[in-house]
Order: structure tokens, then C-alpha cells, then sequence
């Protein structure tokens, strides 16, 4: 029961520390920005550890933070094959891929309408097929390595891109491309200069949605048939032994190449969208 009293008065603490902080006069300052959210996560870590440990919380449930750390300091060499594995051969390869190919697309259904009025409905629908229904063909028709998980996150993110793209080659209006034509500017002059400019936004909006989508996908796919090594094949078989501190482990790693690949997007985002409204203080 004390555990749990110094959980709640962990948490009251966390948040009166966060209030004045947020409330501050330097609230706006980066290191003030940093600060809330590291000392919101390491109080639900610590409240955590505490309720596992003060109610006795079966391991095979919940293992506490300090079990998921060890466990993750011991097995970083299994740890980094998984995440080579899913990550690096698996998700980012299809991302490029997929991405690409959305991209080019795009550009060509722009130039011909009759593709969009056409296409963009299929892609719709072939967006909303449950990856748990098209995983197990693609694993069966590329075979059991990287290469099947890489086609289950080209499936999964080239629709959002290839949507995102076309919304975003089309917002420009009808007075700035009238502009272009009175220049005397070619379809190519007009795409290169104006719309995709102007679709940048949209298109890293795309990105950013696919990155997610992408790791989870290959994943996912590694559930229904992979080599001996990577994050979902790993989950798989630990939750089957009932090593949840190995399953959380690999849930780290995912959350942190995850939480890095999206930012390493919104970072390239913002040196190109620099001129766009959302990326001005």
C-alpha cells in the first residue's frame, strides 16, 4: 500500500512541477519544452515501477521498468539484429520504394485527369484492405526474408503518399496558374516552379503518416512467417515463452527508431517548407 501512496504523491509532485514550469516566464524557452515532457515520462516510468511492484503485478503482465531496461542492456546485440532486420532492410526499404513510386504517379495522374477521376478511387479502396488479410499473400509470393516486408509496407504507404501528392499538386488557385500561362510557362516550368512548391506540405504530411505505417507494416508481416530474427518475429516467440520483459524490449526499440525516423522527416520537412506558414515562429 505505501507503494501506491508514493505513486499518487509522485504524480501530484510531476504535475504541480510541470504547471509551474509550463506557467512560467520561460515557458517558451527550448530547455523549458524539453523538460515537461522528459519529466511527464520519467514520472509515469517511476509510477509505473512503483504500482507493479507495490501490488505484486505477475511479471507475465507487466514487468516493471527496471526489469524492461535490464533485459534491454542484456540483449542489445539480439536487439540491434532485430531492428537491422525490420527496420533497415524491411520498413526503410520499402518506405523508399513505395514513397517513390507514389510520387511519380502522382505527377502522372495530375498530368492526365482521367487517372485521377479513375485511379484515386482504387487506391481508396486498396488503402482500407486490412494488412492482416494482404500480409500472408505477399509473405507466400516474396518468400519469407526482407523482401515479402518490404512489399507489405509498399502496399501500406503508397496510397497515403500518392493521395497526399495529388491533394497537394492541385492546391494552387486558378489566378497563380493563369499567372504561369501568361508567363508563358510550360506544364514543366509550371510543376517545377509552382505546384510542387506549393505541394510540399502536403506531400511531407504524406511522409510523415507513411513512416508509421511503414514499421508497423513490417512488423506486422514478420507474424506470419520470417528468418530467425526481427522485432515481430521476436514478439511472436517471447510471447509464446512468456518473456514479456523481451517484448517490451523490442516495443523500445520500435517506439525509438519510430519516434526518430518521423522526426528525422519533420526535420528535412522544415528545411524545405521553410517558407510555409506552420514552419514560422
Amino acid at each position: 500500500m505505501i507503494y501506491v501512496v508514493f505513486a499518487v504523491l509522485l504524480w501530484v509532485s510531476g504535475w504541480m512541477l510541470n504547471v509551474r514550469l509550463a506557467n512560467g516566464p520561460h515557458a517558451q524557452s527550448r530547455s523549458i519544452q524539453l523538460l515537461v515532457p522528459a519529466i511527464f515520462g520519467l514520472t509515469i516510468l517511476l509510477i509505473w515501477e512503483l504500482i507493479v511492484r507495490g501490488l505484486s503485478v505477475p511479471l507475465v503482465i507487466l514487468p516493471p521498468p527496471s526489469m524492461i531496461a535490464g533485459r534491454f542492456a542484456g540483449s542489445l546485440p539480439i536487439l540491434w539484429q532485430d531492428f537491422v532486420q525490420t527496420f533497415v532492410k524491411g520498413a526503410l526499404s520499402g518506405y523508399v520504394i513505395g514513397c517513390a513510386a507514389a510520387f511519380i504517379l502522382a505527377i502522372v495522374v495530375d498530368r492526365f485527369d482521367f487517372l485521377r477521376r479513375g485511379l484515386l478511387p482504387v487506391g481508396n479502396f486498396m488503402a482500407a484492405l486490412p494488412i492482416v488479410g494482404t500480409a500472408p499473400i505477399l509473405v507466400m509470393w516474396f518468400g519469407f526474408d526482407w523482401q515479402s516486408k518490404a512489399a507489405v509496407v509498399v502496399v501500406m504507404v503508397f496510397f497515403p503518399v500518392l493521395v497526399n501528392t495529388v491533394a497537394g499538386l492541385r492546391d494552387t488557385s486558378d489566378m497563380q496558374r493563369d499567372l504561369m500561362r501568361t508567363y508563358g510557362a510550360s506544364y514543366s516550368q509550371t510543376l517545377m516552379k509552382l505546384r510542387l512548391p506549393a505541394a510540399m506540405p502536403f506531400i511531407f504530411n504524406g511522409l510523415k503518416i507513411a513512416t508509421t505505417l511503414a514499421l508497423v507494416g513490417a512488423i506486422v508481416a514478420e507474424f506470419f512467417g520470417s528468418p530467425t530474427r526481427g522485432m515481430g518475429f521476436r514478439i511472436s516467440t517471447s510471447v509464446g515463452q512468456l518473456a514479456l520483459d523481451m517484448v517490451w524490449a523490442e516495443i523500445v526499440v520500435a517506439a525509438l527508431a519510430g519516434s526518430f525516423f518521423y522526426g528525422a522527416i519533420a526535420l528535412f520537412e522544415r528545411g524545405v517548407t521553410f517558407w510555409h506558414p506552420s514552419q514560422r515562429k
